[in-house]
C-alpha cells in the first residue's frame, strides 16, 4: 500500500479508503469484517462511513458493524476513522426539529450517538455530509472546536461541498484560530469531472485531501457493457439509466474498446486514473466481497501510460478551469 498526507494535516493515510456503505445492507455482519480484515492487510487503514449507512429502519446500522468489529479485535490504533453527521436518523416520518443537519446541539447529539454504535472514544475525521443553509459556520465551529477540546474528534472534514463553501468554512475557521476543514469527498471520476472546475481548485488553495465517491460512476465504468455481454453482473440503478442514452454508451463502449486494446481492466483503471489527479488523497472504495476488494488494490499499482491518459481524456473530456470554462 502507498500512503499520503491527508491535506495539509501530519495524518497519513492510504491512497485508498475503505468505504463501508455495503455493509448491513448488501453484505452482513461476517462479511463486513472478513473484508475489514482484508483492508488492514492489505495496509489500507483510511475507514470512511456515515451515520445514515444502513438507511431506511437500519440507518446507524453500518456503524455498529464497525463498532462490533473493534470489539471483537479490530484494530482501533490501525484506524483512521471518518464519518459523517447531517442527514435525519429517523426511519421515516417528519424530522424532529433539531435532529437533522448542522446545529450545534445536533452535531453535539449525533457526535454522541456514533461514538457508541462506532464503540470508539474518538473519531479522527468528522464530515459534515451536506451544507446547511441555515446554520452559520461561526456555529459550526464552536460546536467543533468543543468536540476537539473534549477529545471526541481530532479533524473536520466536508462533503458534497460547492468551491465557495468551502472557502467560506475555512475562512470563518481562520478567523477562530482554527485548523477548517481537512478533507473534502465529492463525486469524481473520468464521467463525471465538474468537480475540476471549482471544487478541487478550492480544496487544493485550502489545503484539503480530495476523497472521491464512486470512482467507477456506479459501475458505469467497471466494464459494465463487457459484463453484460458475458452473462454477468446486468447494469443496475445509476449505470442502467446511463447506459439507456445511446451517447453514453457510446462512450462507454469507446472506453471499454481501449481497454481491451491495452489488456486493462477498467474499475482498476478508473481507480488508477483518479490517483494521477493533482489534490486526490485516495478514492473511497466500497466491495461488498473480499474479491473486489483485491480487484481495488490492484490499482494502486497500476502505472497508466501517457498514451493511455490522453486517449482516457479523449473520451472523457474535462470541463476545463473555472472560469474559463464557462465564460469564454
Amino acid at each position: 500500500m502507498k500512503y499520503t498526507q491527508l491535506g495539509r494535516t501530519g495524518l497519513k493515510v492510504s491512497r485508498l479508503v475503505l468505504g463501508t456503505m455495503n455493509f448491513g445492507p448488501q453484505t452482513d455482519e461476517a462479511g463486513s469484517h472478513a473484508i475489514m480484515n482484508a483492508a488492514i492487510d492489505a495496509g489500507i487503514n483510511f475507514f470512511d462511513t456515515a451515520n445514515v449507512y444502513g438507511w431506511g429502519e437500519n440507518k446507524g446500522r453500518t456503524e455498529e458493524i464497525i463498532g462490533s468489529w473493534f470489539a471483537r479485535g479490530g484494530d482501533r490504533d490501525k484506524v483512521v476513522l471518518a464519518t459523517k453527521v447531517y442527514g435525519n436518523m429517523a426511519a421515516e416520518g417528519p424530522v424532529w426539529p433539531n435532529h437533522d443537519k448542522l446545529s450545534a446541539v445536533n452535531i453535539r447529539r449525533a457526535v454522541d450517538a456514533s461514538l457508541k454504535r462506532l464503540n470508539t472514544d474518538h473519531i479522527d475525521v468528522y464530515q459534515f455530509h451536506h451544507i446547511d443553509r441555515h446554520t452559520p459556520f461561526e456555529e459550526i465551529w464552536q460546536a467543533i472546536d468543543v468536540l476537539i477540546q473534549q477529545g471526541k474528534i481530532l479533524y473536520a472534514g466536508s462533503s458534497n461541498f460547492p468551491g465557495y463553501k468551502i472557502a467560506q468554512a475555512n475562512e470563518a475557521a481562520a478567523r477562530r484560530g482554527m485548523v477548517g476543514l481537512v478533507s473534502e469527498q465529492c463525486l469524481y471520476n473520468l464521467a463525471e469531472r465538474r468537480a475540476e472546475m471549482e471544487v478541487i481548485p478550492a480544496a487544493r488553495d485550502y489545503g484539503l485531501g480530495v476523497i472521491p465517491w464512486s470512482p467507477l460512476h456506479g459501475g458505469l465504468l467497471g466494464g459494465v457493457i463487457r459484463k453484460e455481454a458475458t452473462g454477468g453482473r446486468r447494469a443496475g440503478g445509476r449505470s442502467a439509466d446511463a447506459l439507456a442514452d445511446t451517447d453514453v454508451r457510446l462512450q462507454i463502449q469507446a472506453y471499454e474498446d481501449l481497454l481491451d486494446k491495452h489488456g486493462l481492466e477498467p474499475g482498476e483503471v478508473a481507480l488508477a486514473w483518479l490517483l494521477t489527479r493533482p489534490g486526490v488523497t485516495g478514492p473511497i472504495v466500497g466491495p461488498r466481497t473480499a474479491e473486489q476488494l483485491d480487484s481495488a488494490l490492484r490499482a494502486v499499482e497500476l502505472e497508466l501510460s501517457d498514451e493511455v491518459l490522453k486517449e482516457l481524456d479523449a473520451i472523457f473530456p474535462g470541463t476545463g478551469p473555472s472560469p474559463e470554462a464557462f465564460a469564454w
